[in-house]
């Protein structure tokens, strides 16, 4: 077997990976909101019949409920999105048994190599940290990348590396003004003023006259030194130089950027229309990506061929207010395409068991294929009923 071929000639061996900018606290927030909302993110193996989509309830279906024997939904899917913004690459291992899907695992290799057989079939040689290897087809594993550009194989730069070069920048930036600010703060505490004693002192009033001291700086609230004739309070001015708000909101916000997150977001005070542009520019882009791959991986060619896929769903009316869930209830709900206990659950109510599987209606509608001859049916019993009047 032989190590894959690159058009660009470049050696297709990646080491996982960079990992200093994480030092950042607003990095690590910024990575934070993303993971956070994609936590919520509901996965549903769906089959396209006609121009419909229907839910189908299988092994594949189990498996996305439930990952493996150590992990929920919720914590897979965060364990993915954080190693993809750390490396930016995400290695998922689904494992079989008589052709059904039992489980899939989040790996993290520290070494990948990417390999083809004399078929052109390519393979990946992983390492762990442990020194142990494996090597698995690559059309058998999950694969996520980040920032997918000059590289063959991998996210990130041309090394299969995260590129944070243009980031580190301005981290380097931040970190310099947020130590300047430290500093001015530790010399806001330093000597402020000598006082000086117009007389000789032997060692002993020395110590009585700095103790007397002390006891008028630890009792005064007034601001107030009071001395008396023999001595002079000399102050000394320290011009303390703090980095106007302005200038770290704007280094915060350039850091944020890099990651697509804005500020009212990392604060939790946005508006319903932030929160869609930061679901339109930063969070529907990953979902599309996750749902391709897992496609691409749990199913055969003929599956997808089929109608098979796998669809990441946001969490339910994540930008509706009271208003507008009233709305769409009242329309989904009229065409019966709401359970009753779903029509609840949307304002946060418990589902009843009475309520259990119902599902109601609204008379004022009719199925597209037979509205001609509704429309005919109910034209000729008119004309029946007004014969019989006359």
């Amino acid at each position: 077997m032989n190590v894959a071929r690159v058009p660009n000639n470049d050696y297709p061996v990646f080491s996982q990976f960079g990992q200093n900018i994480y030092a950042s606290d607003v990095v690590q927030q910024a990575i934070s909101c993303i993971v956070t909302e994609m936590k919520k993110i509901t996965p549903l193996h769906e089959r396209a019949i006609g121009n419909d989509s229907v839910p189908v309830d299988g092994d594949v279906q189990r498996v996305l409920n439930n990952p493996n024997e150590i992990m929920t939904q919720s914590d897979f899917l965060e364990k993915v999105f954080w190693q993809l913004f750390l490396n930016y690459n995400a290695f998922i291992i689904p494992t079989w048994e008589n052709n059904k899907l039992v489980a899939i695992y989040p790996i993290q290799p520290t070494n990948v190599t990417f390999l083809q057989d004399s078929t052109d079939k390519l393979f990946v040689e992983l390492q762990f940290a442990n020194d142990y290897k494996t090597t698995i087809r690559y059309s058998d594993i999950i694969h996520l990348k980040y920032r997918y550009s000059v590289n063959e194989f991998m996210g990130g730069n041309a090394y299969g590396q995260p590129d944070n070069e243009a980031l580190l920048k301005t981290l380097d930036l931040n970190h310099t003004l947020l130590q300047g600010v430290a500093k001015s703060m530790k010399s806001s505490f330093a000597i402020n003023g000598v006082v000086k004693y117009n007389t000789m002192l032997d060692d002993g009033k020395m110590d009585e006259a700095i103790a007397n001291l002390e006891k008028h700086l630890a009792n005064n609230e007034s601001g107030f030194l009071p001395l008396d004739m023999k001595g002079e309070f000399i102050p000394l001015q320290n011009k303390i130089q703090m980095v106007d708000a302005t200038t770290l909101k704007f280094i915060d916000e350039k850091i944020l950027r890099h990651f697509g997150v804005p500020l009212p977001i990392l604060t939790g005070d946005y508006t319903k229309s932030q929160y869609e542009a930061f679901y339109q520019k930063t969070l529907e882009p990953l979902i599309i990506a996750i749902g391709q791959a897992f496609t691409k991986s749990l199913f055969t060619p003929n599956e997808i061929a089929f109608g098979n896929k796998i669809v990441f769903y946001p969490h339910e009316l994540i930008f509706m207010d009271t208003t507008q869930k009233l709305e769409m209830v009242r329309m989904l709900g009229d065409s019966g395409a709401l359970y009753e206990n779903e029509k609840r659950k949307a304002f946060g109510m418990r589902p009843l068991q009475e309520l259990e599987g119902v599902r109601m209606q609204s008379l004022n509608y009719v199925n597209v294929e037979i509205a001609g001859d509704y429309q005919l049916n109910k034209s000729k019993n008119e004309n029946v009923n007004n014969n019989d009047d006359v």
